[in-house]
């Protein structure tokens, strides 16, 4: 049985990045995590320790930085100028994956007018993208994570089979809760304005999430997905992951006390992990554009 190197990428992971644009006296910030990684001729490197072509990761980290000197823009036109530059910078590397973070800042509000340079950190909810330049493709994956939502009412969970080990009751009025992780592959890129449509499909979400009856954490995320792509023909696919965070009512017999549906005890683990795709019939797959993304299907 023969042994020989697979497939294989390096590159330099969580590049930190705040920019801050003072071309007026209302300063904009700017505030990213950037992994890059390399793909191609890079065999060398692991069979004989030879490192001619390797792009050191210092070199990435510099480059990132270098690039964000005249603007970032959309994080996946950063993304698309930094995995471009590396592809066509240096003839034996045939690919690059550029991952970024977006964390958002609020600015502070002071006498009732928001502030010109001085912000706080917004909530958890990340925005996301990941690009990949694989020879003559160009991929654009977008996103976000930690976007959190709740919904009181219109929620239950029932029919489900039930054996030996089955304690959990059926309700049809339940509170539904979440985190969402959403990515939505662009097809084709060139066509998409990023701001807008990421704009528009995490207003598409929410809406989609909040209204209607949910018999299932299934049944909302498949709706959830197929409203994405309804509304914005720009978006090839779209993958989901939800967590159901449970929160079950707490007994208030023990002090005499009734709880008419009022108190709840939120629970952070174990819980139902939710994941799902909802793709376009006619959209060739792309595996490419996923492979480094964990946790979906």
């Amino acid at each position: 049985m023969g042994i020989s190197l697979g497939p294989n990428q390096y590159g330099k992971a969580e590049v930190r990045v705040v920019a801050v644009d003072r071309r007026s006296p209302r300063h904009e910030l700017t505030d990213l995590n950037v992994s890059s990684a390399l793909r191609g001729d890079l065999a060398a490197a692991h069979l004989e320790g030879d490192n001619a072509h390797v792009v050191a990761t210092d070199t990435q980290k510099n480059t990132v930085h270098a690039l964000a000197r005249d603007g970032i823009g959309e994080i996946e036109e950063f993304g698309l100028r930094l995995a471009r530059h590396f592809t066509g910078s240096f003839e034996w590397i045939t690919g690059a994956r550029v991952e970024i973070e977006e964390y958002g800042w609020d600015r502070i509000v002071v006498a009732g007018a928001a502030h010109d340079h001085a912000f706080r950190r917004a909530g958890g909810e990340v925005r996301t993208t990941v690009v990949t330049v694989d020879g003559d493709d160009t991929h654009v994956v977008s996103g976000l994570r930690g976007l959190v939502v709740m919904k009181t009412t219109e929620s239950g969970f029932a029919g489900f089979p039930r054996d030996a080990f089955t304690t959990l009751a059926e309700t049809d009025d339940r509170i539904l809760a979440t985190a969402v992780t959403a990515r939505w592959r662009y097809e084709p890129v060139s066509t998409v304005d990023h701001a807008e449509t990421f704009a528009g499909v995490r207003d598409t979400l929410l809406a989609t999430f909040a209204t209607g009856y949910s018999s299932a954490l299934q049944q909302t995320l498949y709706a959830m997905g197929h409203a994405v792509l309804e509304a914005y023909p720009q978006v090839a696919e779209i993958r989901l992951s939800m967590p159901n965070r449970h929160h079950f009512l707490v007994d208030l017999s023990p002090f005499g006390l009734d709880n008419p549906d009022v108190v709840y005890h939120a629970a952070d683990r174990p819980y139902g992990l939710i994941e799902g795709s909802v793709v376009r019939d006619h959209v060739p797959a792309a595996d490419i554009a996923w492979s480094g993304t964990p946790g979906f299907c």
